[in-house]
């Protein structure tokens, strides 16, 4: 009987579903645009706008209180000095926090698809959305995930990690 069960194996194959060869894929002989729509979301007007109403608020209140330098005085133009240099540098701060966490938010950004026919097929079609280094997981085998690369000759690529 058991015979028989592992014959039936053998010649139909295994039920469950076949996990992708375990080879380099080319995505696009030119990996030119890739990432290029990245950040298009919280980041570059979003973020400005974000940042910018943080730098009104810092204002507002800056100008509504004593300065803390006892030689400036509240209302003069020393003080909206002050106020517009600190709040400038918050501004600027706000910018590159938003900057850096877009950058760790498409470092880890992680993808998952059925068959390797639909994760290229999706990739080709969404390079700018694509960051180097984004991990592609297909058929839900985790411990054998892929990588969006760029090969030697430039050419963008899902490679086995």
């Amino acid at each position: 009987m058991a015979l028989l069960a592992a014959m039936a194996v053998v010649s139909f194959g295994c039920a469950h579903s076949q996990q992708p060869e375990r080879k380099t894929y080319v995505i696009a002989e030119d990996a030119s645009g890739v990432g290029s729509d990245i950040g298009s979301g919280t980041g570059g007007s979003g973020a400005e706008a974000y940042c910018n109403e943080l730098q009104k608020q810092c204002f507002t209140s800056c100008w509504n209180r004593k300065p803390s330098v006892s030689s400036i005085k509240m209302g003069s133009g020393m003080h909206h000095e002050h106020c517009t240099k600190t709040c400038r540098e918050e501004f600027t701060r706000c910018i590159e926090a938003q900057a850096e966490r877009e950058k760790q938010d498409s470092q880890k950004k992680e993808l998952h698809f059925p068959t390797m026919d639909a994760a290229l097929v999706w990739i080709r079609a969404h390079k700018g959305e694509v960051a180097i280094g984004t991990i592609v997981i297909v058929a839900g085998v985790i411990a054998a995930p892929y990588v969006v690369a760029i090969a030697a000759g430039g050419a963008l690529v899902l490679a086995p990690l």
